[in-house]
């Protein structure tokens, strides 16, 4: 017995060893991709789009769990806070579509960005300084408006300054930043409702509009290819979209939506519920609780975002996005058996593995289902419907579910959808990576 013991510890060591002396080859490799992909792009676009993607995440960090939150700590019980965020999210439901296809429409990106930037701010606004039940609907309402706006105009803005060939590098770039942003900000927001007030939290977002405008300026619209920015062909194509009747024929968009459809029905629920344990624990650190909770899969998202859209070029989208998607059942089912802060914290890690993986590759298995059809933008919007479809109905039932049933079989349900989107996708999809970009 001793000598398996010492024998199996020799070959882990010797694994080990192994892993760690490839990491400064991969690590170099990654570097040199990441500069080549980096597309024709001046310095400072390439940094406005940075910048951009960060402080759009700033704003949003005040939304979301933190809306939730905040709501359970002025006395809402969790099927009223269920229903106002699902308010945001129906409304951005039926904005998502039109929003898309006006993005594929429009010449003007960068000003319908500008636009939803600033109604984002508006809904800020609203639930800093007049909370009422009426107005907290209202600002929802505007803010799910805005993200079917701004969401298909980043991508927009993405694609068009460095195409194809580049996209899997910059949406990972861009994810990187983003998560950076929430991870910087969630925990500032958190000491300011910890140590000023609670409204202080969406004061703060509000603020952060200026400089997210700011680097939107700092995007030259001349670098701008806007038939390449709504995944148009090439030629006397780039003028032409393909019809949205012969697009809706496409077997594929529909399975890869029903697969976006079950994880987000696990995954848009799962904060919200434990942050609203946290507010009515009344803890007088709560705020900074619930900062961490938010914080550690951002870290997490940021650190890994540039190995996804590197990878995913090397080796395809299939094995990332079913990563993904199964390591969000890892993490409902660790939060069906302990709620403890530790494993919350162990938990939000899977949450931030798991959000790498498919907020990067969802991006780019749309834009390989797209190709030359010149409806990117219009597609982004529908994935972003089924998305905010599958988020109300999580958010706006699982409040109930919790109430009713308890905490231990609601997480399973949301466990099992989260293994039915896994299984669906690994079943019905096959790779969509091209062997050769159009551009």
């Amino acid at each position: 017995m001793a000598h398996a013991l010492g024998a199996l510890e020799t070959t882990i060591g010797r694994i080990l060893k192994s892993a760690w002396s490839r990491i400064p080859t991969g690590l170099a490799h990654y570097l040199n991709a990441r500069k080549v992909l980096r597309g024709a792009i001046s310095k400072q676009s390439r940094q406005g789009l940075d910048w951009l993607n960060f402080f759009l995440a700033d704003i949003q960090t005040g939304f979301g769990a933190f809306v939730a939150f905040y709501l359970s700590d002025l006395g809402w019980d969790k099927g009223h806070v269920g229903l106002a965020l699902s308010a945001g999210t129906v409304a951005g439901l039926i904005a998502h579509i039109p929003g898309g296809a006006i993005v594929d429409w429009a010449p003007w990106k960068r000003g319908l960005a500008a636009f939803g930037i600033v109604m984002i701010g508006a809904s800020g606004l609203i639930l800093a300084l007049a909370p009422t039940f009426a107005l907290v609907f209202a600002a929802e309402i505007l803010h799910g408006i805005s993200s079917g706006i701004v969401t298909p105009a980043i991508a927009a803005l993405s694609l068009g300054l460095v195409g194809r060939g580049a996209m899997s590098t910059r949406t990972g770039r861009n994810n990187a930043f983003d998560a950076a942003g929430n991870a910087l900000t969630a925990g500032a927001m958190g000491a300011a409702g910890q140590y000023i007030s609670k409204s202080a939290i969406f004061l703060g977002a509000v603020a952060l509009c200026i400089p997210a405008l700011f680097a939107l300026g700092f995007i030259r619209s001349d670098e701008i290819d806007y038939a390449r920015a709504r995944n148009a062909g090439i030629g006397h194509r780039a003028a032409s979209f393909q019809r949205i009747f012969d697009l809706s024929k496409d077997l594929k968009l529909y399975v890869f939506a029903a697969c976006i459809f079950l994880f987000q029905l696990a995954d848009a629920s799962m904060l919200p519920v434990i942050s609203q344990d946290l507010a009515q624990d009344k803890n007088q650190s709560a705020s900074l609780l619930m900062a961490g909770l938010i914080v550690t899969p951002q870290i997490i998202t940021a650190t890994l975002s540039p190995w996804v859209g590197y990878y995913a070029e090397k080796f395809g989208r299939k094995p990332l996005l079913l990563a993904g998607f199964g390591v969000e059942t890892l993490r409902a089912l660790l939060f069906a058996f302990d709620t403890s802060y530790p494993i919350l914290i162990v938990g939000q890690c899977l949450g931030g593995i798991s959000a790498a993986g498919v907020t990067v590759v969802t991006i780019l298995m749309i834009a390989d289902m797209t190709t030359a059809t010149g409806r990117f933008n219009l597609v982004q919007g529908f994935i972003g419907t089924v998305i905010a479809i599958a988020a109300a109905i999580s958010t706006g039932t699982t409040g109930f579910l919790f109430e009713k049933f308890g905490h231990l079989p609601g997480f399973l349900v949301l466990g099992a959808a989260a293994a039915a989107s896994t299984l669906l996708f690994w079943a019905a999809l096959t790779e969509t990576k091209p062997g050769k970009y159009l551009d």
